[in-house]
């Protein structure tokens, strides 16, 4: 098909995987920018980040930060474990945050983007927590689509955008804000964001989830087009979508900007991991199979709309 699958057979597990383990278990036990490692001059975000750098430049990408004031959450331990995030007090300390993009520029439609973001960091009211499926699991996927993309030339431009939304203000209204006033067409803003994390009872049975959350009319199209793309494809995912009242989360930044062809793959909705927020959310209980379907969808999605445009 179009030679699509060649690329998403070689998505791989142990590759995810050992993304995965370097961004939440070894060396960084979580990604916050106010957690230091001891022996270590800059936080484990900015560690982070170079981490993702070095990664997208080795593969060809072109890449981007931009800074971004941010402040870390407090924390209310009278709310439910799950929301204990609570807003910084005006005196707390200001952090500088980035957005980190690897680009690569369409060969014959340019100003046309296809963007997949993820939010890189993890729990900043917590201390020092791994945030596995929050959301080192999406920067993984990014990661390992970016990786077989290496020496892909895209006719439209394609964008990976690793943002902030553990912290205060999102990086991703940024990014959002600036690309609603560029010259470009967004066709499609992809967040990937927890895929395969679901509720005990689903990971048990051994279900492959995923669900595509829109919206906007726009964001429908999209999320049918992810549905007939696991199908076409055999991937085998549970597949679903989810139209929302609202827009939330990092792709709900983009369609409160004025870009409605936002949506989100996450592994279910609504969120049903049972250690959601909390320090449980290791390496060990991620559904490395999910995550490594998941991320094919997510790269047959990314692939279809630089060949063929947005649907219809």
């Amino acid at each position: 098909m179009d030679g699509v699958k060649g690329y998403l057979d070689g998505v791989d597990a142990s590759s995810l995987g050992a993304f995965l383990r370097y961004l939440a278990e070894d060396p960084l036990p979580c990604r916050s920018s106010n957690v230091t490692l001891p022996g270590h001059e800059r936080s484990t975000l900015d560690e982070a980040d170079d981490y993702l750098c070095t990664r997208l430049s080795s593969w060809g990408y072109a890449i981007e930060r931009e800074s971004v004031p941010v402040q870390a959450f407090r924390r209310d331990e009278s709310k439910p474990l799950a929301h204990q995030y609570s807003p910084p007090r005006p005196g707390d300390p200001w952090y500088t945050a980035h957005n980190v993009y690897g680009k690569k520029v369409g060969s014959e439609a340019p100003e046309e983007l296809v963007l997949l973001m993820a939010h890189k960091d993890s729990q900043s009211w917590m201390g020092c927590v791994p945030g596995a499926y929050d959301n080192a699991v999406g920067v993984a996927a990014l990661l390992e689509m970016a990786r077989m993309l290496s020496g892909y030339a895209p006719k439209r431009s394609v964008w990976f955008l690793f943002c902030c939304e553990e912290h205060t203000p999102w990086t991703s209204v940024t990014a959002a804000e600036r690309l609603a006033g560029s010259e470009y067409d967004v066709l499609a803003a992809l967040n990937v964001d927890a895929i395969g994390g679901k509720p005990d009872a689903e990971a048990n049975a051994g279900r492959k989830t995923n669900v595509t959350r829109y919206t906007t009319d726009e964001g429908q199209e999209l999320a049918e087009l992810m549905t007939t793309l696991n199908a076409d494809y055999k991937i085998g995912l549970t597949q679903s979508t989810h139209r929302s009242d609202r827009p939330g989360d990092d792709d709900g930044s983009f369609v409160k900007a004025g870009i409605p062809t936002a949506i989100l793959n996450v592994g279910s909705m609504p969120y049903g991991d049972a250690v959601y927020h909390t320090a449980q959310d290791t390496v060990a209980r991620v559904d490395i199979e999910n995550v490594r379907m998941a991320t094919q969808l997510s790269l047959a999605f990314l692939l279809h709309m630089d060949r063929y445009g947005q649907p219809g």
